[in-house]
């Protein structure tokens, strides 16, 4: 184990689960980044590809849908595949579903984001499965839930978290017109994964008290309506559709607002007790007159007179650098940020002594900042390893699988496996 001087970072510790084996059989983003959080939680990960193209998220760099820097690096592969092994398995062939079950008898769990019709045409699902490893926990990630018309239809976090479950609508400008798109790649991907892969934390504890090996379902869907779920309430308790951002120049709690910089930077303040802050806050940013305001007394004050005294913030750091403003936000203990970028966000210092980004070391022999699962045991971060190549570990798996050196060379002929 290193010793970070902050958060510590594992080398050899055992994980959480350090001895559960995690069968892989994904594509994209959603699910692989479950199995990079219990991959990051010291599981043994083993991600099953297809021979030649496998992961089809491995093909966005040349096919330009990815920027490129000086190196060929994939940042959503090592996103949404670090830390796993790789074994590249045609399962159309007798063969490479033998290797499959083979893996399965050897593993706590089973990952896909595979569809019912095609588990059901590879003979891969739960009672396939369950058939050699009746302790198998099997995990499904889906686009719209397992049961229901569309449960046999595909999903991706742009249309159905972002756009069906609401998420899109709400966090764009009122006025009609076209919504904001999804932030970025994975946006919702991630989401839904880090519940997929709580619900196997779940499973695994479940099992181990009672012996009985569930079946775990979570969608992108879910995933988007549970992002939703004050705004569910709210439609439901007042027949609205959503929750009305207050407009910026009438906020009824102007210390729970956004302002600009002199700069054109912006930071955020959200001082829900306004009472408790109002005087610090003025004190901090040289404006002590407006404590004594009587327009902006107390809090019922400031919201029957909310216009003037968001003026009076507006002005007051719109003649700030950002800097200027956050120096002076730190002389009072009322909550605010700075806006960043993805980029400050990863090298802000609270993130970095927390273990919370991590560099990883590419196979071009560059490295990768990349974010680390959010949960942590012992204030412990784990150490991020790059993602396999496509069937890197192929050999290395079939031998701990007992397959002998003929064998090998069968699943290798064109039209097999590996």
């Amino acid at each position: 184990m290193t010793d970070t001087g902050s958060a510590r970072v594992v080398d050899d510790e055992p994980g959480v689960l350090t001895g559960i084996r995690v069968v892989e059989l994904a594509t994209w983003a959603f699910v692989p980044a479950a199995g990079v959080v219990l991959a990051d939680w010291g599981a043994e990960v083993v991600k099953i590809e297809r021979p030649g193209t496998g992961d089809p998220i491995r093909g966005l760099v040349a096919s330009g849908m990815l920027p490129t820097a000086s190196h060929s690096t994939n940042f959503m592969l090592e996103t949404t595949s670090r830390g796993k092994r790789g074994i590249a398995l045609d399962l159309s062939t007798p063969d490479g579903r033998d290797v499959l079950l083979r893996l399965v008898e050897t593993a706590d769990v089973f990952l896909t984001n595979y569809l019912p019709g095609v588990r059901c045409k590879l003979g891969i699902d739960v009672e396939d499965l369950r058939g050699v490893n009746p302790r198998l926990i099997y995990v499904r990630g889906s686009g719209l839930g397992p049961r229901g018309p569309e449960a046999d239809a595909g999903g991706y976090d742009g249309a159905t978290f972002w756009a069906r479950a609401g998420v899109g609508q709400v966090t764009s400008p009122p006025g009609g017109g076209l919504p904001l798109p999804l932030p970025g790649p994975g946006y919702g991907d991630v989401q839904a994964g880090a519940h997929l892969a709580g619900g196997v934390a779940a499973a695994l504890l479940d099992r181990e008290r009672t012996g009985r090996a569930r079946v775990v379902d979570v969608s992108l869907l879910a995933a988007g309506l549970w992002t939703m779920g004050p705004h569910v309430s709210a439609a439901d308790l007042h027949g609205t559709g959503e929750i009305a951002a207050p407009v910026h120049e009438t906020a009824p709690n102007p210390l729970s607002a956004s302002y600009v910089t002199g700069d054109g930077r912006a930071v955020v303040l959200v001082m829900l007790e306004s009472d408790r802050f109002w005087g610090p806050l003025t004190e901090a940013l040289g404006r002590p007159e407006l404590a004594t305001d009587p327009r902006f007394a107390d809090a019922a004050s400031r919201m029957a007179h909310s216009r003037a005294c968001v003026a009076e913030l507006d002005a007051t750091f719109g003649a700030m650098t950002i800097e200027e403003a956050a120096q002076r936000l730190s002389r009072q203990r009322g909550v605010w940020a700075r806006f960043t970028s993805p980029g400050e966000a990863s090298h802000d210092r609270q993130a970095e002594v927390n273990g919370y980004v991590a560099d990883l070391a590419t196979a071009d022999g560059g490295t990768l900042r990349v974010v680390t699962a959010p949960a942590q045991f012992d204030e412990t971060a784990p150490r991020p390893v790059r993602a396999p190549g496509h069937g890197e570990h192929t050999d290395a798996l079939l031998a701990e699988l007992g397959v002998g050196p003929d064998e090998v060379r069968r699943l290798r002929r064109p039209g097999r496996s590996g």
